[in-house]
């Protein structure tokens, strides 16, 4: 009850064959490959937007007062008597 010997994987193999079909195991093949890929190009994307991030210097908007765009409308809430 050790390890299984090459014959009990070609048995194994040709079981799933017979029930799964070559046609069925071979979009399965292609989906899990494209996920693996996948999942490295955002693991990629994620540790270089992650090394960036830090990097950049945080802006200060400075010069205009926050009520100074034109199509804001100043509203003061007054109280009813």
């Amino acid at each position: 009850m050790g390890s299984f010997s090459i014959w009990h994987w070609l048995i194994v193999l040709l079981v799933v064959v017979m029930i799964f079909g070559t046609k069925k195991l071979r979009n399965m093949g292609s989906d899990l490959g494209g996920a693996v890929k996948g999942f490295k190009d955002g693991m990629k994307d994620g540790a270089s937007s992650d090394a960036a991030a830090p990097s950049a210097p945080a802006q200060q908007v400075t010069g205009q007062p926050a009520n100074s765009d034109k199509s804001a409308i100043d509203v003061e809430a007054r109280q009813k008597s």
